[in-house]
């Protein structure tokens, strides 16, 4: 399961459960025709708490809307993951999709305020890393 809201900073991707290969090209497909009216510059909150690992084809589809988010004007984002594996693999397709340098992962099981942590990455720059 997925969602895509719009907030003030950018936009807010929940992904959760086990997402196959269709459903994220769903998501690809719903992204690319949101952010049509994208603003120059946003941020993107991902919170993947309750996802189970992708399957490689929907790894593959991912890294493209995750380029496709960046083509659009994001200047950071952040993803929330609540295991070790997730992080590890999201970290990995962050650095295929050209996206690393922007982006920060967030363990929710070891940071209580990942929410917090994570906006003021996206709104402010402040590092959660540092």
């Amino acid at each position: 399961m997925y969602s895509i809201e719009k907030k003030e900073w950018g936009y807010r991707l929940t992904f959760s459960d086990f997402i196959q290969a269709e459903e994220m090209q769903r998501w690809a497909d719903e992204s690319k025709q949101r952010l049509t009216s994208a603003p120059d510059n946003f941020g993107v909150f991902v919170d993947m708490i309750h996802l189970k690992p992708l399957p490689q084809d929907a790894q593959e589809i991912l890294t493209e809307g995750q380029k496709l988010y960046k083509e659009k004007g994001m200047v950071r984002s952040v993803v929330i993951v609540n295991s070790t594996i997730l992080k590890m693999q999201f970290q990995r397709l962050a650095k295929d999709s050209g996206i690393y340098e922007w982006e920060r992962y967030i363990d929710a099981s070891s940071v209580p305020n990942w929410e917090e942590a994570g906006i003021a990455w996206i709104k402010d720059g402040v590092d959660p890393d540092k």
